[in-house]
């Protein structure tokens, strides 16, 4: 543990990826193969491999209050050491090393801390897991404690992305980059890439299903011109199609031990299958093994009443305030399922015939999906009449139950930017949130956000940011926690959080209620009234402008923010950066 807490030190002291690179590469080269990939998840921030989707279940409460005790460093003391570093792990390497705590017995490797995070994540209650921990600390020197907590905590904060780890891999092992990329996607376990790499045998890794694979994204455009003039190849260059307001969902399908078996992720890949039950049987009625991109909306079938307004000739999505109802519930009612039906709106195929095909452009694709849907073996074939932009019958399936339909997305086409901004009032006609243009000859990439896939949304600018500090509110939400201050990333590249603003309207008592609970339970510090919080809680906020501010580090605050939603399909690697921010600014007309 002692040389990769050194190599940590390393990293995080350079602000050179190279030199990043250069330090785990000749970390890796110079250990045996089974520590070096133990340390590649390690060094990706995670205790276990992306595919197992093992938890450890402890917060920063919980070792908040444990190293206070271990270190005998009152509440206050440690407050102030918190403050000093805003990490965790960095304050109680310090607070340990005023202790002057000392390991004692066999110094722990990598295996033995691989071991502990293993009985770690099988004990049960604070109690089990704080004695785990207390063994783990008592066997590690002060700095390597630091990464310890980092590690716990999902982020080591030294720079080092998972791609630098790929990076490193490649040099260590003379590899192509491209390879150790394309088999960690896979295999979704940068320990086995690395074992690969080092005997040469990545060409040997193979797909994994049922672990999800990081999903494309898309930048977003302010106007209907910029989005067309970003295609040099014209309009037979682009597809078209509504943005519908809901979760952005991958569908695994395929066989398991002679049984047809379907699961949902969210864009955190996380597993949603259990808010959404009915729609796996639909899935499981289309052919062979697959890996589908699609979204999860609310849905209202054509003829029939919804809980926002009256009976409608055609299909549509309806708010996310709907679908809201059904989300993070480990079982949903038959009621629930009545009242909110949903769909899974399917855009776009990565596996399918046991083949990644996300190197295809997505004309290909495309094709695909329509040949998938269309062999689709299933007694409810069904059709909805013009369910925004013409589907036709056989590109719909509908589960056992008829509450859940699997719905090829409409797909359209325009040729000028008059037609595209039709196209977008039609769009939110259909109360969508806008379109999503994409470059036809694409292939998919997974994790990126470039220009190949654009996103149109409502005038109105938003923001997603990740709340920071969390105050107790007044009148009836004295005793809750319902004030939010909130922070974008410094970059894309760096992990420095800065506050833009403070918000405390937007969510239901419900919502309020329940973070509140949360962020009790994942308080890093406690001044009284306001406790500083995990950045953990994504929320998407609207504002009438950007001002410049001397009140927060960033030199900008939001006028008016509100919060628009909660965005648990996201995560904080996902918010917005200050560029974005300071391009709104920018763009503000004089006097806004």
């Amino acid at each position: 543990m002692q040389r990769f807490a050194d190599v940590a030190e390393a990293i995080a002291a350079t602000t050179k990826k190279t030199e990043k690179v250069r330090f785990l590469a000749e970390y890796f080269s110079a250990s045996a193969m089974e520590e070096a990939a133990t340390a590649a998840v390690f060094f990706s921030g995670q205790p276990f491999p992306a595919h197992e989707e093992t938890t450890l279940q402890v917060g920063g409460s919980l070792l908040w209050r444990l190293i206070s005790e271990i270190s005998k460093s009152s509440d206050a003391a440690f407050g102030a050491v918190y403050r000093k570093y805003g990490d965790l792990g960095d304050a109680a390497a310090e607070v340990f090393s005023q202790s002057n705590h000392a390991a004692h017995g066999t110094r722990l490797g990598l295996a033995e801390l691989a071991a502990g995070f293993r009985e770690l994540a099988a004990a049960r209650g604070a109690s089990a897991k704080s004695h785990v921990l207390r063994e783990l600390f008592s066997q590690a020197q002060p700095h390597e404690i630091r990464y310890i907590v980092k590690i716990i905590l999902g982020d080591l904060r030294i720079g080092l992305r998972q791609s630098l780890v790929e990076e490193a891999i490649a040099k260590a092992y003379g590899a192509e980059i491209a390879a150790v990329q394309r088999a960690g996607m896979m295999l979704g376990d940068i320990g086995e890439t690395l074992r690969l790499a080092a005997v040469g045998r990545l060409a040997e890794a193979r797909m994994k299903l049922f672990h999800p694979l990081g999903f494309m994204l898309a930048s977003p455009v302010q106007t209907v011109a910029e989005a067309f003039e970003s295609f040099a190849g014209g309009a037979a260059q682009i597809a078209v199609e509504d943005k519908y307001d809901g979760i952005r969902a991958q569908a695994h399908v395929g066989n398991t031990a002679g049984e047809r078996r379907v699961r949902l992720f969210s864009r955190t890949l996380d597993e949603i299958s259990a808010s959404f039950p009915e729609l796996p049987p639909a899935l499981a009625a289309l052919p062979g093994e697959l890996v589908l991109d699609g979204e999860i909306v609310a849905w209202q079938k054509a003829g029939k009443k919804s809980p926002v307004g009256e009976a409608d000739d055609a299909a549509r999505a309806l708010p996310f305030s709907e679908l809201q109802k059904r989300l993070g519930r480990k079982q949903v009612a038959e009621s629930l399922r009545k009242s909110v039906p949903v769909a899974y709106l399917v855009f776009d195929v990565l596996y399918a015939n046991g083949e990644l095909v996300i190197d295809q452009p997505l004309r290909q694709r495309r094709k695909l999906l329509d040949e998938i849907l269309a062999a689709a073996r299933h007694p409810k074939l069904v059709g909805t009449p013009d369910p925004q932009g013409g589907l036709a019958p056989e590109l719909a399936v509908a589960g056992e139950d008829d509450l859940a339909e699997v719905i090829r997305a409409p797909q359209m086409q325009a040729s000028s930017p008059a037609e595209l901004d039709d196209l977008f009032s039609q769009a939110r006609q259909r109360g969508n949130e806008g379109l999503m243009i994409k470059d036809l000859d694409s292939p998919y990439t997974p994790g990126r956000r470039g220009g190949a896939w654009l996103k149109l949304k409502r005038e109105l600018a938003t923001l997603d940011v990740v709340v920071t500090a969390a105050e107790y509110g007044h009148g009836k939400r004295a005793a809750v926690l319902s004030d939010y201050t909130f922070a974008v990333r410094q970059s894309a590249e760096s992990d420095r959080l800065l506050n833009i603003g403070k918000a405390y309207s937007g969510l239901t008592d419900g919502e309020i209620a329940q973070l509140t609970e949360w962020f009790l339970q994942h308080t890093v510090v406690d001044e009284g009234h306001r406790r500083q919080v995990e950045p953990l809680t994504v929320l998407e906020v609207a504002f009438n402008n950007v001002m410049r501010s001397k009140r927060y580090e960033s030199g900008f605050a939001l006028r008016f923010p509100r919060i628009l939603r909660l965005r648990s399909d996201k995560s904080p690697e996902e918010i917005d950066t200050l560029e974005t921010l300071a391009a709104i600014f920018e763009k503000q007309k004089p006097g806004s």
